[in-house]
C-alpha cells in the first residue's frame, strides 16, 4: 500500500512525456511540410526567371504555391511552440538536434537608419560576484521595425515688412500648392493617387482610414485633390503617349470595367497599348499608356493608333481589322498575333480531356499533341530574350522556323480528318486563318512570340475590380486612365510611383516647361523636398 501513491504520479508523467513526444512529432512533421512548399516555391521562381512562363497557369501556380507556404510555415511554427510547451510540462528535454530548419533570412538593407539600444552592463559577476569587469566585446541583435505613419502640419511663416520711405508692405510670394489655396502637400498628395490607383483603394474607405488616426479628410475634399493632380499631370500624360506611338512596334489589349449608369452599371472597356523594346535591345524606356472607353466598338483603337504605322501585337479583335487595311494613313498596321492566344484554346481542351480521365479519346490526344508542339516553339524562343533584333532573326531562322513549318503541316493534316463542329477543329482554324499574323515573327526579330506584356500591364486592373467595383461615370474613366499611365510606366522603369509622383508634384510648378520631359519616369532623379524650418 506504501507505493500505491506513487502510481498515479508516474503514470501523469509518462502521459505527459508521450504527449511531448507526439507534439514534438506533429511538430517535424509540419516543419518538413513547410520545407518542401518551401522548396518548391523557389523551384518555380527559378524556373521562370531562367526561362520565363511555360504555362497558362505558371503565374497563378506560383500564387497559390506562397499561399501554402504561408499556412504551412504559419501552421509548423505553431507546432513548434506546442512541442515545446509540452516537453516544459513533461519536465522533459526534446530530442537533441531537432532544430527547425527556416528559410535563410536576408540581412536588413543597409540604407535603413540603426537605433542603437544599449542594455546595461551586469555590475558584479554572475559567477563569483566580483566588479573586477572588462568589456570584452558585445553581441548586437537586429529587429527590424516600423514607424507608423506621422501626420504632421507645415507651417509656412511669410513676415511682411513695411518701407519707412513709401510704407509700401512687400510680402513674400505664397507658397506653391497644386490645389489652388490647397492644404495638402505633395507626399500626402502622392500618397492619395497611389492608394487610389496603384493599391486600388476607393477614396471612401482612405477617408475612413485617416479618421481613425485622427485626420477628418472628407470624400469631396480627397475627390478634390485627385481632380486636380490629374489635370496638373496630364501634360506628363501626353509625353507617355507621344512615346508609346512612337515607337516601331507596341502591345495592344483591352479589359472591361463596370461604369455606373442610372440604375445600373453598363460595361466600359479600358484600353492599354504598350512600348517595350527590351525583348530586342532596343535602347528606348519601356512606358505604358491607357484610355477610357464607354463600349467596345472599333473606332477607338483606330481614334487611339490615328498616327501609328508599325507593328501592333494584340489578339484577334475585329476592331483592329481596319488598321490593317493596306490603303490606310499615314500607312498601314502589321498584324503580330498572340501565339499565347492560339495556345490557350488547345490548352482548355487538353486540360479538360486529362481531368475527364481519357474519356475524350478524339479531342484530347490532339489538343495535348498541339500544346508540347507549341511549347516547344516557346522553349526555343526563350533563349533569344534579349538579343537584338538581328540575332533573334538569325537564330529564329535557324531554330525557330522548322517547328513552325512542322507544326503547320500537323495541322492541316489532322484539320483535314476532323469535322468542322469539332473543337480542336475550331482551334487550329483559329490559327490557321491567321497564320500570317502568327509567322510574322519569323521576318522581323523586332515582333516578340506573345502580347504578354500588354496583359500584364493590364493584370492590376483586372485584380483591383473587386475592390472599387465601378468607375463612377465616364469622366472617372477618363481620370483612371491617366493615373493608370503614369503608375504603370514608373513600375516599367523600375521608379517607385509613390516616391515619383510627390517630387514631381512639389516641383512641376516652376519646371521649365520645354524641359517636362526629364520629370518622365525614365528620366527622373529624385530630389529632396524643402524640409520645413
Amino acid at each position: 500500500m506504501s507505493g500505491a501513491p506513487d502510481q498515479p504520479s508516474s503514470s501523469s508523467s509518462e502521459l505527459a512525456a508521450a504527449l511531448a513526444r507526439a507534439a514534438e512529432a506533429e511538430a517535424r512533421a509540419a516543419a518538413a511540410e513547410a520545407m518542401v512548399a518551401y522548396l518548391k516555391l523557389q523551384n518555380e521562381k527559378l524556373r521562370r526567371e531562367l526561362y520565363g512562363q511555360r504555362s497558362e497557369r505558371r503565374t497563378v501556380l506560383i500564387e497559390q504555391l506562397a499561399l501554402e507556404f504561408e499556412e504551412l510555415q504559419a501552421s509548423a511554427t505553431e507546432a513548434e511552440l506546442r512541442a515545446e510547451a509540452a516537453a516544459r510540462a513533461a519536465n522533459i528535454q526534446q530530442v537533441e538536434g531537432f532544430t527547425r530548419r527556416k528559410p535563410a533570412r536576408k540581412p536588413f538593407p543597409d540604407h535603413l537608419p540603426r537605433e542603437r539600444v544599449v542594455i546595461p552592463a551586469p555590475a558584479a559577476c554572475s559567477c563569483c560576484g566580483s566588479a573586477a569587469l572588462a568589456k570584452l566585446g558585445e553581441d548586437v541583435t537586429e529587429t527590424l521595425e516600423v514607424i507608423p505613419r506621422q501626420w504632421k502640419v507645415i507651417q509656412t511663416v511669410r513676415e511682411k515688412f513695411t518701407c519707412r520711405c513709401c510704407e509700401t508692405i512687400s510680402p513674400p510670394p505664397a507658397p506653391f500648392h497644386v490645389v489652388p489655396r490647397g492644404w495638402a502637400g505633395p507626399s500626402l498628395l502622392a500618397m492619395i493617387l497611389f492608394e487610389k490607383y496603384g493599391q486600388h483603394q476607393p477614396l471612401n474607405r482612405q477617408s475612413e482610414r485617416y479618421a481613425r488616426e485622427g485626420v477628418e479628410l472628407s470624400l469631396s475634399t480627397l475627390a478634390d485633390q485627385v481632380g486636380t493632380c490629374t489635370v496638373v499631370l496630364r501634360p506628363l500624360y501626353d509625353l507617355i503617349r507621344d512615346h508609346v506611338f512612337a515607337g516601331a512596334r507596341v502591345h495592344g489589349d483591352d479589359t472591361p470595367v463596370p461604369v455606373l449608369a442610372e440604375g445600373k452599371t453598363i460595361k466600359g472597356r479600358v484600353w492599354t497599348y504598350v512600348r517595350d523594346d527590351r525583348p530586342f535591345a532596343g535602347p528606348d524606356p519601356p512606358a505604358a499608356v491607357f484610355f477610357y472607353s464607354r463600349d467596345r466598338r472599333g473606332e477607338h483603337p483606330e481614334r487611339h493608333l490615328e498616327g501609328f504605322a508599325g507593328i501592333l501585337q494584340a489578339d484577334a479583335y475585329g476592331g483592329f481589322n481596319r488598321l490593317y487595311a493596306p490603303d490606310r494613313e499615314p500607312g498601314p498596321v502589321s498584324e503580330a498575333a498572340c501565339w499565347a492566344h492560339g495556345r490557350r484554346k488547345f490548352f482548355v481542351l487538353a486540360e479538360i480531356g486529362l481531368k475527364a480521365g481519357g474519356r475524350m479519346p478524339v479531342v484530347a490526344p490532339l489538343a495535348v499533341e498541339a500544346v508540347q508542339r507549341i511549347d516547344a516553339i516557346f522553349d526555343a524562343e526563350r533563349a533569344l530574350n534579349g538579343r537584338s533584333a538581328g540575332e533573334r532573326l538569325a537564330a529564329r531562322r535557324a531554330t525557330v522556323a522548322p517547328l513552325v513549318a512542322e507544326l503547320e503541316v500537323w495541322m492541316r493534316t489532322e484539320r483535314g480528318k476532323l469535322s468542322r463542329h469539332a473543337e480542336v477543329a475550331k482551334a487550329i482554324d483559329y490559327m490557321l486563318r491567321r497564320w500570317p499574323a502568327f509567322t510574322r515573327f519569323l521576318d522581323d526579330g523586332r515582333i516578340c512570340l506573345t502580347n504578354n506584356t500588354a496583359e500584364r500591364a493590364l493584370r492590376g486592373l483586372a485584380l483591383g475590380r473587386k475592390s472599387w467595383l465601378f468607375c463612377g461615370s465616364d469622366r472617372g474613366g477618363d481620370r483612371a486612365a491617366v493615373m493608370y499611365s503614369l503608375i504603370g510606366s514608373a513600375k516599367l522603369n523600375g521608379v517607385d510611383p509613390q516616391a515619383w509622383l510627390a517630387d514631381v508634384l512639389a516641383r512641376i510648378h516652376d519646371h521649365p516647361a520645354q524641359h517636362l520631359a526629364d520629370l518622365l519616369p525614365w528620366h527622373w532623379r529624385p530630389q529632396a523636398l524643402p524640409a520645413a524650418a
